[in-house]
């Protein structure tokens, strides 16, 4: 159940757009729980313990993984959400999955991925974050992917800016690119 008190321009689990394929639910979660649920405990999302965010050269051997990343930028989002009476649930669920897609060795992975494949379109970590939850994960017998709900699909897409020459803008055309997203999605960005 969300929680009493939400602004009135919060997303709200009733208000969703649903998901992909119809599931029976029997407990009492939001839709935005059970989401955050399944992230958590995807494949990809612990996966993320091996990825690395970025290298500290002075520091030595200290490094950060995109899981230890992805949990803070969850915490910082959930604050600034109850400071503002959003749905604190769908702000985590796309804090936890920012990165699902993201290329190990920070940002500099993702540069050089980037260049060897943009003749193909390029690569955009926040576009392979969406095609994890809708394609890749493989958890469930009658789909594929982890079957969100629209506002956490589009959050994921949606949470900061993508290439707008990139030849997957088929692919997230759904998420209506030149609509502004939920204000739980706009918290992303800041928090992360």
């Amino acid at each position: 159940m969300e929680r009493p008190g939400l602004a009135s321009y919060a997303s709200r689990s009733e208000n969703s757009k649903g998901r992909r394929y119809k599931e029976e639910f029997y407990d009492n979660r939001s839709e935005y729980e059970r989401d955050r649920d399944r992230i958590i405990h995807s494949a990809s999302f612990r996966r993320l313990e091996y990825k690395t965010q970025i290298f500290v050269n002075h520091e030595g051997d200290y490094y950060r993984t995109r899981l230890t990343h992805s949990l803070e930028t969850a915490q910082i989002a959930r604050s600034i959400a109850r400071r503002v009476n959003l749905n604190e649930e769908l702000v985590e669920c796309l804090a936890l999955a920012h990165d699902l897609g993201h290329t190990p060795f920070g940002h500099t992975g993702e540069y050089v991925l980037n260049e060897l494949v943009t003749g193909f379109g390029g690569f955009d970590h926040n576009i392979q974050s969406l095609r994890v939850v809708e394609e890749l994960e493989d958890r469930y017998p009658t789909f594929k992917g982890l079957n969100l709900a629209w506002e956490t699909r589009e959050g994921i897409i949606k949470h900061s800016s993508y290439r707008e020459n990139s030849n997957n803008n088929n692919y997230i055309r759904e998420y209506l690119p030149n609509i502004v997203p939920t204000i739980e999605a706009q918290i992303i960005d800041p928090a992360d």
